[in-house]
């Protein structure tokens, strides 16, 4: 027999989960020509700014030079222009030559700048076109396989040559059912649960071979829309992986924990009976009788089950040899004083 003790009791759900990436780059061709090479292995960790694919840039470094030139050229006719105005200023102030004339130098002067500062921007932009050649990884994390072979012919417009997702942080993925959260929701303005006051939920995550992550991660969305086709909410954790344990698409288990129930009575599973009416348990009274009792009963936790309704603190539970027992009869019993204990009554003949 245990003696019913009212405790908050943490509560936790679990979920079956799936791994994302919190940031998978697809990497793409950002100019036109053809691919060089691969430098990268495929399916390695790569830091950010590191080289993935290099693209022939002969016919970039071309338009480079071309550039270039054309600013060099660009910048000797300032140069004359700027002369040739110097010239004429003072002469317009003798009355040596015309108004018109000073007009004519300021203008060639003015193209002359103009066409400079086009040339400065068609310089960087060629410029930026031989950068784009060797494609870098934006980030750091885990490649995939190359999408293109050597030698192939790039469209900026639709090249996609690899992908690389971020380890750490990950995003585990579940879903909530209409059914769980309206039962949430019921529990709490009820008052049979209580949530944490910041609202963050700890996440504990369960691999595949039952062992536990060694990181906790923490609820940071939760999809206000409700998903006609799956019937359920997406919910989002997210937790450091920065041992790379982790990888995209896993599916895990996911254990939710940082609720309560406040004041919960829990006893073991095996002492809740079942009849026809349904759950009861036995109850010792002060003169040491036991009388069915019913309960309703809520959530398991491990052997345990959480009774909502029917037992208060103080009360007496038989837990083992109920199948002896009598509405009535005397027991001999012996007292355990935790609710995750186990104890036992022996009906006697008592009077």
């Amino acid at each position: 027999m245990l003696t019913v003790v009212a405790a908050n009791v943490p509560v936790s759900q679990v979920f079956v989960a799936q791994t994302q990436s919190s940031q998978a780059v697809n990497i793409q061709a950002r100019v036109s020509g053809f691919l060089d090479r691969r430098v990268y292995r495929e399916g390695a960790m790569v830091k950010a700014g590191q080289i993935l694919f290099e693209m022939d840039k002969k016919p970039f470094q071309a338009q480079v030079d071309g550039a270039a030139a054309a600013l060099q050229r660009h910048q000797a006719a300032l140069e004359v222009a700027e002369a040739n105005l110097a010239r004429v200023k003072p002469l317009v102030e003798q009355n040596a030559l015309s108004q018109k004339e000073l007009d004519d130098a300021k203008g060639q002067y003015e193209q002359a700048a103009a066409a400079v500062a086009q040339s400065k921007a068609q310089l960087e932009a060629a410029q930026l076109d031989l950068s784009y050649a060797t494609i870098r990884s934006p980030v750091d994390g885990v490649s995939s396989f190359a999408a293109v072979a050597d030698g192939t012919y790039l469209d900026a417009q639709n090249a996609q040559l690899t992908t690389v997702s971020v380890l750490s942080p990950m995003w585990i993925n579940f879903s909530l059912s209409e059914n769980e959260l309206n039962r949430m929701r019921r529990e709490r303005s009820k008052g049979l649960v209580e949530v944490p006051k910041n609202g963050q939920f700890d996440v504990e995550i369960e691999l595949v071979d039952g062992s536990v992550f060694p990181h906790k991660g923490k609820i940071t969305f939760a999809d206000p829309s409700f998903n006609a086709d799956t019937g359920t909410f997406l919910i989002r954790a997210v937790v450091d992986n920065p041992e790379g344990i982790l990888r995209p698409n896993q599916y895990v288990r996911t254990r939710v924990m940082g609720a309560i129930r406040p004041n919960a009575i829990m006893i073991p599973q095996r002492a809740v009976q079942l009849n026809s009416q349904g759950h009861y348990v036995w109850v010792v009274d002060s003169d040491d009788k036991v009388e069915l009792r019913p309960v309703i009963v809520g959530d398991w936790d491990g052997d345990n089950w959480v009774i909502d309704q029917g037992l208060s603190s103080g009360d007496r539970v038989v837990v083992d040899g109920s199948q002896r027992l009598a509405v009535g009869k005397s027991v001999t019993v012996t007292q355990m004083n935790s609710n995750a204990g186990s104890g036992s009554s022996d009906p006697s003949n008592g009077h």
